[in-house]
């Protein structure tokens, strides 16, 4: 949720009031108090009671029905969808208690409480943010209380095409059809339909051929340290160095799957592998992706999740920065952090996808494709040998992904919505 925070922290700046309205019970990987610190005085929480399960007995009911097995990749997810029809009929049966997603229990409370609050703080506009994607279910009903309200549903990812197969609990068909009348619902009742990146934004839009074109934005993520310049941007000298650290930051769930690398590490010559320290900081989602990594013997470290400060500073004490994404459409928030550290980004990504694009935009890294184990060990021995030059990074490109002046385009669409829902607007739109 680190796209609420930074809207919360930098739209007050844009004139923007901004209350914000969260679940008091939620569950959560881990949770870092930390981040309540960077919360502007001027913002007003809420928060109500949500049925969701807390999270340790979640995975402990996902663990006991999947029996710890990771979802597919994206190569392998079609095939998987159309070998597992049959199913686990205990998965089949909570999944579908719980669509479109386990958070649905959120919306009896969410919704009555957002009522609440957009007549007592008279709310100009209401920014709903997803995932969950139960969420979007708020924009239909508020639309009918609200009828002329402007109401932005901001997709931090695509649902359908990747996330649904990638990462979601339930998959099948009926979580299909739910999905796609879910969001159908919210896009045709929303004012606008944001997307992080241009693909959501491509994907989204061609699903909906009858909405007007203007209504899907694309107003990406970003990272919130002072923007790297050459100046800045750390040296990498790797000649004296025995070990050479790669860091990982972030969950290791279905569209980050680590099989192919852990693969291409294998491939590598013991010289070369020898030299690798890799670091993996944060949650993992399965045990098999646990056991994939772990066999990496000594070459492997695994620290667990960690608060974003400490996540930050091993951004500062690695030699380069490892991405690893099956996902074509999606960009991992923790991208954009990778950016703002001003380390050179080794990425395992999809050939097609928008973190290649941002990758070769920025100068920030370089990439092999994630399904290619072989291209991937040449990479990594090109590192450890210094054979191929790091790109030259852009770095007037990279500032342009900092949270301030994407907060600013925000503010600047919440403006001209508020306008033209109200002639006379109030002097602040609050959120």
């Amino acid at each position: 949720m680190l796209r609420a925070l930074s809207l919360a922290k930098y739209l007050p700046e844009n004139g923007v009031r901004v209350d914000v309205l969260t679940a008091r019970n939620a569950p959560a990987v881990g949770r870092d108090a930390t981040l309540l610190q960077q919360v502007p005085a001027s913002v007003t929480v809420h928060r109500s009671w949500t049925l969701d399960l807390p999270f340790w007995l979640r995975k402990s009911v996902k663990k006991a029905i999947t029996g710890g097995k990771g979802k597919p990749t994206a190569s392998a997810a079609p095939q998987a969808a159309k070998s597992s029809k049959g199913g686990n009929p205990l998965k089949r049966l909570i999944g579908n208690l719980l669509l479109p997603d386990p958070q649905v229990g959120w919306l009896p409370f969410a919704f009555p409480a957002a009522v609440r609050i957009i007549r007592e703080r008279k709310i100009d506009a209401v920014v709903i943010t997803v995932p969950p994607f139960s969420s979007v279910k708020l924009v239909t009903r508020l639309r009918k209380v609200f009828p002329t309200l402007p109401i932005v549903v901001d997709f931090r990812d695509e649902w359908i095409t990747t996330t649904l197969d990638l990462v979601s609990f339930n998959s099948n068909e009926k979580a299909r059809r739910v999905a796609y009348s879910t969001e159908g619902e919210a896009v045709r009742d929303a004012t606008a339909v944001v997307l992080v990146t241009e693909a959501a934004r491509r994907e989204l839009q061609s699903r909906y051929p009858k909405v007007a074109p203007e209504k899907f934005l694309c107003i990406p993520n970003g990272y919130d340290l002072a923007p790297p310049t050459s100046a800045s941007a750390p040296r990498l000298d790797l000649s004296s160095q025995k070990k050479i650290v790669l860091t990982y930051i972030g969950t290791v769930y279905g569209s980050t799957a680590p099989g192919s690398f852990v693969e291409a590490v294998w491939r590598l010559p013991e010289e070369v592998r020898s030299r690798l320290h890799v670091r993996f900081i944060g949650h993992i989602e399965a045990p098999a992706y646990r056991e994939q990594l772990l066999s990496l013997g000594d070459t492997i470290e695994l620290k667990g999740f960690v608060p974003q400060s400490e996540a930050l500073a091993a951004i500062q004490d690695t030699d380069y920065l490892l991405l690893i994404t099956h996902d074509r459409i999606n960009v991992a928030a923790k991208f954009y952090d990778y950016l703002g550290g001003g380390k050179p980004i080794l990425g395992a990504v999809h050939p097609n996808g928008d973190v290649r694009s941002l990758l070769e935009e920025t100068g920030a890294g370089r990439w092999a494709d994630v399904d290619d184990p072989q291209a991937i060990a040449a990479m990594l021995t090109e590192v450890v040998d210094a054979s191929a030059p790091m790109p030259q990074p852009n770095y007037e490109r990279i500032a342009a992904y900092h949270r301030r002046p994407i907060a600013a385009r925000y503010a600047a669409l919440l403006k001209e919505m508020t306008a033209s829902a109200n002639p006379n607007p109030q002097e602040k739109v609050r959120s």
